[in-house]
């Protein structure tokens, strides 16, 4: 039997998130209770050995519009994402992490970008405004500029922060890019835009409000070699035809 579609899909990937994840589901749950919209709440547990999926459950109880989708072994936050998206039924998509570094109210953001006219909204630490504020770690900063610099020499337009964990996409975008992606990685961000401009699709990146979290098991200095082995595998697997090209 085919699930119902609903207006709102948030897929969330975590691995051994028991401690931070609950709070920031508590809160997605509120907000969108908060809206009367129907939504769904997708956390990917991508082969948690703490207590992540028993948390999720717990919550699912009170907030029967959260599930999970477990995998015994984990394979990569790309893998975890795509998943999840295969499974999405909303008509809007919302992929964010699972420290809640961003508030979930920042989708209004990105909601009216869809609005004007954008098939895929990015949320961005780089971009400034003076309505938004964000706090990175100064090594991690540095290595975000240097690792986006690379990012545009190879082929990826009018995007400063491809890796920023917050972007919403139409449910059809999603269904169709989710469904060529191949980067298990922390690299697949790229591949999803290098799709979607070869696709066409108008991408415009938003500045939002983020806060560099504690606990963060990503090493930059471990996961930044993999993530550009990733980004080039990709970019070789897509070519370096420019395909379409829409402005912003």
């Amino acid at each position: 039997m085919v699930s119902a579609p609903c207006r709102w899909s948030v897929v969330i990937p975590a691995f051994n998130e028991e401690r931070r994840l609950p709070a920031y589901l508590e809160g997605v749950a509120a907000y969108f209770d908060g809206r009367g919209e129907s939504y769904e709440v997708v956390v990917v547990d991508d082969g948690s050995t703490d207590g992540t999926s028993a948390r999720v459950r717990d919550l699912a109880r009170a907030h029967p519009a959260i599930r999970v989708e477990r995998f015994e072994e984990n394979h990569g936050k790309g893998y975890a994402v795509r998943a999840g998206m295969r499974t999405a039924r909303g008509m809007l998509r919302l992929m964010a992490d699972a420290d809640g570094a961003t508030p979930i109210a920042e989708v209004r953001r990105l909601e009216t970008a869809i609005e004007q006219g954008a098939d895929l909204a990015v949320g961005s630490r780089a971009l400034r405004d003076r309505s938004v504020a964000r706090q990175v770690r100064p090594h991690r900063q540095f290595v975000g500029t240097v690792f986006n610099l690379i990012v545009r020499a190879l082929g990826v337009w009018h995007v400063t922060d491809t890796q920023c964990g917050f972007k919403l996409l139409r449910g059809e975008v999603a269904a169709e890019l989710f469904r060529e992606l191949r980067t298990d990685g922390f690299g697949f961000d790229v591949e999803l835009l290098l799709l979607a401009q070869r696709r066409g699709y108008r991408i415009v990146e938003v500045p939002i409000n983020w806060v560099d979290q504690p606990g963060s098991r990503v090493s930059v200095i471990k996961e930044g070699p993999r993530m550009l082995a990733q980004v080039l595998a990709a970019r070789l697997r897509l070519g370096f035809g420019r395909g379409p090209r829409r402005a912003p």
